[in-house]
């Protein structure tokens, strides 16, 4: 589709086996080799799977493994979910007939994205039925046409499709064996420390736990009867079987290929470092997205997430950079680096995060102000030396396009005091 409307694309279907950066050279794993005067890398991340090879621990990063995990769902009476990012917090929440065990290293869910405030706040939602209609997505959508799969075990293969964008779920039918809706119970401040198949299980004579009927610290947790394919246990000391286990616990930037031979300098996080023109420590070679990690001097509302949206700001930018280089002029930082912006979906209320939503790198100076109606908005502001740095927005609050101003031109609050949340000030109307 792509070449058929752009005569100067040429799409190629194979891997990217080999970078000779010296001599300009990339070699696929088809045999062949393609000389570039200029290179862009985005092959994103790829997951952090816990315990790698078992036949019963599934990663879901991309459309491929999420095709993947509704079919081994669908025969599934229990699950494990262990993670506490995005991915995790909307798997639970969409997953029915089948009884979910969440094991996060946290004390609250959701601490990639909000405090233990906003994570109290959602709570409710995981056990209450869903009776409510879905919130409609007004995102342009991607899709592929799919191909036929051969069954087989649970682990997905090497190959990655395309990375989850934010509505990823959507047209998967997420449902397990059993008639119920919604059945969760979270195990906080653990990881998994083994993992054991059923017949090394009954061989070393262990006993799990049945899944209990409230999250009352698992008081009326009884030995499970029934047998399970999988069984893990916790560094808290409890056991629980399930059908299989479901590693939801971050991305690592998919550098390997590349480092070979190459001399690329990587960030903390083992990114490709980029300068803020997208350009790496190799000549020639710009990166974008989760496989790059910025290294230019931010806006002091701003921070790289490895997110979908950011992703693709990033790669409209390199690109731009590109051709402004090739043509020798200047290219001012892209205006989407200024504030950082972030809309999602979780437990189908709507969430915006702006700025430094969690007070990522601020002193201790920085104040926070609430509001929150309880099974309908919960707002959280940042506050420093007067001024707005971030914001958290669960619910139809209608605040965003205000509080992203607000921190945009950095105007002193301090007169308004606690009447900033204040629900009979129309707040909106009175910036606009």
């Amino acid at each position: 589709m792509l070449e058929k409307r752009y005569p100067n694309i040429k799409v190629i279907h194979s891997a990217v086996k080999q970078l000779k950066s010296q001599e300009h050279k990339i070699f696929t794993e088809d045999g062949k080799h393609y000389i570039y005067e200029k290179l862009c890398l985005c092959v994103g991340a790829k997951p952090k799977i816990i315990f790698e090879g078992n036949p019963y621990v599934l990663g879901i990063r991309d459309t491929d493994s999420a095709q993947a995990f509704q079919s081994h769902l669908a025969k599934a009476k229990r699950i494990a979910v262990v993670g506490n990012g995005g991915i995790a917090l909307e798997l639970v929440y969409e997953i029915e007939g089948c009884e979910v065990i969440w094991a996060i290293k946290d004390k609250a869910i959701g601490n990639t994205f909000f405090d233990a405030g906003a994570a109290e706040f959602l709570i409710p939602k995981l056990t209450a039925e869903k009776l409510e209609t879905t919130i409609v997505c007004k995102r342009t959508k991607y899709t592929t046409e799919g191909s036929e799969k051969e069954e087989g075990s649970v682990a997905a293969t090497d190959k990655l499709g395309s990375a989850l964008g934010p509505d990823w779920h959507e047209g998967l039918h997420l449902k397990g064996a059993k008639e119920f809706s919604h059945k969760v119970h979270i195990e906080t401040l653990c990881e998994i420390k083994k993992i054991y198949l059923q017949k090394e299980f009954i061989q070393l004579q262990k006993t799990s736990l049945s899944f209990p009927e409230d999250n009352s610290d698992n008081q009326n947790a009884h030995p499970d009867e029934e047998l399970w394919p999988v069984y893990m246990e916790l560094t808290n000391g409890k056991i629980y079987g399930c059908d299989f286990i479901v590693s939801a616990t971050g991305v690592v930037p998919n550098v390997k290929p590349f480092l070979d031979g190459n001399n690329f300098a990587l960030g903390d996080n083992g990114g490709l470092k980029v300068d803020k023109h997208m350009q790496s420590s190799v000549a020639n070679i710009y990166a974008a997205g989760d496989i790059c990690t910025a290294s230019w001097e931010p806006s002091p509302v701003w921070q790289q997430m490895r997110l979908w949206t950011q992703a693709r700001q990033m790669g409209w930018y390199a690109a731009k950079c590109m051709i402004a280089d090739s043509l020798g002029e200047s290219i001012d930082m892209d205006f989407s680096f200024e504030l950082f912006a972030h809309v999602t979906k979780f437990f189908n209320y709507k969430v915006v995060l702006l700025g430094k939503y969690n007070a990522q790198g601020l002193a201790l100076d920085h104040e926070l102000m609430l509001r929150c109606t309880k099974g309908q908005e919960y707002i959280k502001v940042v506050m420093q030396n007067g001024r707005m740095m971030g914001a958290v927005l669960i619910g139809e609050t209608d605040l965003e396009e205000t509080f992203e101003n607000l921190i945009l031109n950095q105007m002193d609050l301090s007169a308004y005091g606690e009447d900033l949340l204040n629900p009979n000030v129309d707040i909106e109307d009175y910036f606009d």
